[in-house]
């Protein structure tokens, strides 16, 4: 009987366990994790569960019993130490061995860190922790105008904390949307009473706040550290497996050995819509590219070439955002941005190659089969939809 082990219990290698059985499978599964807590899903703790408008067991990918019902080996709070690939077997931190006829790794990434005591937002404690820091401080420091960074700032002001967001780049979400809807974010914040600070560095986190590379002091009771994440290569990178921002795969989400898989934060496939490899944090990512490698695995024909997806919800906005901006040279917008209301349409040679959707809603397949069309559009029909 085969053996296929997922190194990482998160939510693509929990949708990858689920799909091999849901596909036939009907081998031994062994789901390896090294956090204690069964697959959940991330959104969720920068968003609702952290500003406590969800529940706890809502986060979670199945129900506990799911595992044993579906014969799924699941262990939690172990490290993987070491791959073996001449030998397929996986050394764990517990000193036990785990051998494998298939391996996918799936060990997603860890925030970028900078010196000092700051804090991160990755993981369920780490949300559960700033939920009971935001409830006792009085002066929040969000370092970084990421994603993460901005939903926690946002999660900061709603439990009604004053908070400083500090950036190095001319505004917000600057290298994820571009000058233009960078501003608009920028714009939403300050209106909820943000202090932007933009075009300066946090050099060190003190334990009464942030020194920035200016030289220049700010204190807060909290600091917040949000400045984009890290892949967990390490394990793929010792055992020789071919790596470069992410774990090189091809569209089948295959590494560089035929019987070792990747998805999720930690693969960067190649994608062949763009023609290049292509590594995306997000959510949706790991929801289907977890699915993908467990077909994969299987010996099925697999494309990965799902089109990256994101959503964010601050204050009163909502979004979905669809593509890739890289290269654009035009925006494109449907309705109003003033009123929060709006498409935008990124385009490149006056073909669509990223849509965000703001408070308009059941959109992204129109925007996802724009961009796979690669169809010439004219950006006055596009403007009035009739596009």
């Amino acid at each position: 009987m085969a053996t296929y082990v997922i190194v990482g219990a998160g939510l693509a290698g929990a949708k990858a366990a689920q799909t091999l059985r849901e596909e036939g499978f009907d081998g031994e599964i062994v789901l390896i994790g090294a956090e204690t807590e069964r697959p959940y899903e991330r959104p969720p703790l920068s968003k609702d569960y952290l500003q406590g408008k969800s529940e706890r067991e809502k986060i979670f990918v199945h129900a506990p019993e799911w595992y044993p019902d579906n014969d799924v080996d699941l262990r939690l709070g172990i490290p993987v130490t070491r791959i073996e690939l001449d030998h397929r077997v996986l050394r764990l931190g517990n000193g036990s061995r785990q051998p494998y006829d298939k391996l996918l790794i799936a060990t997603g990434a860890a925030p970028r860190r900078l010196p000092g005591p700051g804090h991160y937002l990755r993981t369920v404690e780490d949300s559960e922790t700033l939920k009971e820091r935001f409830a006792q401080a009085e002066s929040v420091l969000v370092v970084g105008a990421s994603w993460i960074g901005l939903e926690t700032a946002a999660a900061a002001r709603a439990a009604g904390r004053a908070v400083t967001v500090v950036e190095p780049e001319p505004t917000a979400l600057n290298g994820a949307l571009g000058p233009e809807l960078g501003h608009m974010f920028a714009r939403l914040h300050a209106h909820n009473g943000v202090d932007l600070r933009f075009g300066t560095a946090a050099a060190e986190i003190t334990d009464t706040g942030v020194r920035l590379s200016s030289g220049e002091r700010l204190t807060a009771d909290l600091v917040v550290v949000g400045i984009g994440a890290v892949p967990e290569v390490g394990l793929a990178r010792d055992a020789g497996l071919e790596v470069g921002q992410g774990i090189l795969t091809d569209a089948a989400l295959r590494t560089s050995h035929p019987d070792v898989y990747a998805a999720g934060d930690v693969a960067e496939p190649f994608h062949p819509l763009y023609g290049r490899r292509v590594r995306v944090e997000h959510w949706a990512n790991a929801l289907h590219g977890g699915p993908a490698a467990a077909r994969s695995m299987l010996g099925q024909d697999v494309v990965y070439d799902a089109i990256p997806y994101f959503y964010t919800d601050q204050y009163e906005l909502g979004m979905e955002f669809s593509g890739d901006i890289e290269g654009y040279d035009e925006i494109v917008y449907r309705g109003d941005v003033e009123s929060l209301e709006f498409i935008a349409y990124w385009l490149r040679d006056s073909r669509v190659i990223a849509g965000m959707n703001v408070n308009v809603w059941d959109v992204v397949d129109e925007i996802q089969e724009l961009i796979r069309s690669r169809a010439i559009v004219n950006p006055k029909e596009l403007a009035t939809g009739q596009s």
